[in-house]
Formats: structure tokens, sequence, C-alpha cells
């Protein structure tokens, strides 16, 4: 008799070789995401806003000058394509990726899905569109970046970000 565990595996498996996927709802962004980068408690919403800026001054706007103000000086960096260190990330986006500086919005452009805070890390999820195996067709899924601050600042980062 077969479980219904390996049930839904044998229907999964059946699936899969019919070369058929499930349906997916899109990752969609926040309406107001500006919103999502402040809190009542004053600890998380120093992390917010600094979380804020490294979004909206830094990675939008590519003005790698401030990271002073928003990054530690040791800034632990697990992007595997980044190097640790605030003089680490800021040679990654000025020198290896070119990045040049534009503009601080007023308003960040960024897509925004959710900013989750507690104790000393901020995670912020943005939506992000993939192409599907058949190159015609694309998909979305999430995208985080997330930080652990000491006195205002990052000073600790994670991603999805992985080797080519």
């Amino acid at each position: 008799m077969r479980t219904p565990i390996s049930s839904l595996l044998a229907l999964a498996l059946v699936l899969l070789a019919a070369g058929q996927t499930s349906a997916q709802e899109p990752v969609t962004p926040a309406a107001n995401a500006e919103a999502l980068f402040h809190s009542p408690d004053p600890k998380l919403e120093i992390n917010k806003q600094a979380a804020y800026h490294i979004v909206k001054d830094l990675l939008e706007a590519g003005h790698w000058e401030l990271a002073d103000r928003y990054l530690t000086e040791r800034y632990i960096q697990h992007n595997p394509l980044a190097k640790s260190g605030r003089a680490g990330v800021v040679d990654f986006f000025t020198k290896t990726l070119k990045v040049t500086a534009k503009p601080i919005p007023a308003r960040m452009a960024t897509p925004i899905v959710s900013v989750v805070a507690e104790g000393d890390l901020v995670i912020v999820a943005y939506p992000r569109v993939m192409n599907a195996a058949d190159t015609t067709k694309r998909y979305t899924t999430t995208w985080f970046d997330m930080w652990r601050f000491v006195d205002g600042k990052a000073d600790e980062h994670w991603d999805s970000a992985t080797r080519p």
C-alpha cells in the first residue's frame, strides 16, 4: 500500500518527466516600499534606515563614496563574489562592476517585497525576474539581502548570490 508521501512523490516525478511544472504566483513588490523601512522601535528604526540608504544611495544610485556612513570598516561579506571589508565591497562595485554614480533619488525606485528587522538583523526581499529554461519565458523569484548591524552600520552581509 502506498503512503500519501510516496503517492505525492510519484505524482511529482510523473509531472517532471512530462515536462510540466505547477503554476506560480508572481512575486510582486509592496505598494509603498518606503514605509517598510520604518519601525516604532528606535533601534530597529536606525537599522532599517541604514538598510534603506544602503539600498537607495549605494546599490541603486552607486554613491559608494558614502559607504563609510552605512558600512563598518570590517564589513564581513558572505557574497561569494565580493571581498570582506568596506574597501573590498566598494572595490567590487566600483572597480569590478564599474558602477557609476547617478543622482540619489528622492524616493527609492528599487521594488521591495518586504523588510524584516529582528534584533540586529535587517532582511530586505526583492522580486527578481529570471529567464526560464525556455528563454522565451520569464518567471519571478525572490532575492534577498540580510545585514547584521553594529551601532547603526552594516557589519555583516548575506545574499543569495552564487558564483557563475
